[in-house]
């Protein structure tokens, strides 16, 4: 399944998660989702984005790796079923606006919280929830700048 498909299921699950654990859980899958997608564009995405697209694989996987949640079954992953990219510009876009989503929702769940660590949790996902986002905002300044370079070549010949 191509990333926007699966960002766009991420989104309205995260939604629809209504208890803190079920909050916590899809973030978890919204992470593992974000990971997946930097992996896949640090070895198949244009060049400049590599480094970027590493740092958004930890990022993400520092989301994962700070919230309890009860193992998920391969079938029930979301980011094992990614298979393609497509349009690298518009998953990003999409992922943008899923880790957004993630961070209110994350904020959400610690306010709701009713353990302390749980609390606590929520505030470390949190941080790497914003700061994959700035990733990815780096990722499509990045594109812009390659598209606007490709656009201005025609003239200067």
């Amino acid at each position: 399944m191509d990333a926007v498909r699966l960002i766009v299921k991420s989104r309205r699950a995260l939604a629809g998660s209504g208890d803190v654990p079920g909050v916590i859980r899809e973030v978890w899958q919204a992470q593992a989702l974000a990971q997946a997608i930097g992996s896949r564009l640090a070895v198949f995405g244009p060049p400049e984005l590599r480094g970027e697209a590493l740092r958004l694989t930890e990022l993400a996987g520092r989301g994962c790796g700070v919230l309890d949640v009860p193992p998920i079954g391969t079938a029930d992953l979301r980011a094992a079923r990614l298979t393609e990219l497509g349009d690298a510009r518009q998953a990003l876009l999409c992922l943008a606006g899923l880790l957004g989503e993630v961070g209110i929702a994350l904020v959400g769940a610690g306010c709701a919280a009713g353990a302390e660590a749980t609390y606590w949790q929520c505030m470390e996902a949190t941080d790497a929830a914003d700061e994959a986002r700035d990733r990815v905002m780096d990722m499509l300044r990045k594109l812009a700048d390659r598209e606007a370079v490709t656009e201005a070549m025609p003239e200067a010949g």
